[in-house]
């Protein structure tokens, strides 16, 4: 079986697949921010980081499936970009419950990028925070945006994960094996 699961993480439409989700959740985090004018907040802007390093994983795998090192790599960085957007989600999600039973939260201004990836400063239109954390002004089926982000980015972690654990089995060449 993760045999099978293993030349699946070889196949560049696998990643290609990877790579267009990301595309269209990142394009869908855009239009609500310019199109729909919601003003995203910092952990908005970290839970976009880590659908744009999920997208980076994609391309490097995306570019070289065959080659293990770069696919271990890739896996590596995507499982590892969508648990740092998972960590972020939750506690967006933890404010937002906050705020809805009346508490108060202020969230930072400004973003806090590596001084090596000030993303904010390169893409300041995809990366600045410009809203407060907590609004909850727009839902799907009752959840609010950071859920829904969680949902996705967990549907990433769980197949990086795997891919990643398939990683260490060996593929026979014998043609009489299953």
């Amino acid at each position: 079986m993760l045999q099978k699961i293993k030349r699946l993480s070889m196949q560049p439409w696998g990643w290609g697949l990877v790579v267009l989700s990301c595309l269209g959740l990142l394009g869908t985090a855009l239009y609500f921010q310019y199109g729909l004018n919601m003003q995203p907040c910092i952990k908005c802007i970290y839970i976009r980081a880590a659908f744009a390093g999920v997208l980076l994983a994609g391309i490097i795998g995306l570019l070289a499936p065959k080659a293990t090192l770069l696919r271990i790599i890739a896996l590596a960085g995507m499982l590892a970009a969508a648990v740092f957007g998972i960590l972020q989600a939750y506690e967006l999600l933890e404010i937002e419950q906050l705020l809805a039973e009346g508490g108060f939260f202020s969230c930072a201004l400004f973003a806090e990028f590596p001084t090596w990836l000030p993303l904010d400063k390169w893409l300041p239109a995809i990366f600045e925070p410009t809203g407060s954390c907590g609004d909850t002004s727009w839902q799907f089926l009752g959840e609010s945006m950071a859920f829904w982000s969680a949902f996705a980015l967990w549907g990433y972690a769980a197949v990086a994960a795997v891919l990643l654990l398939s990683q260490f089995a060996r593929i026979s060449n014998n043609p009489y094996r299953g």
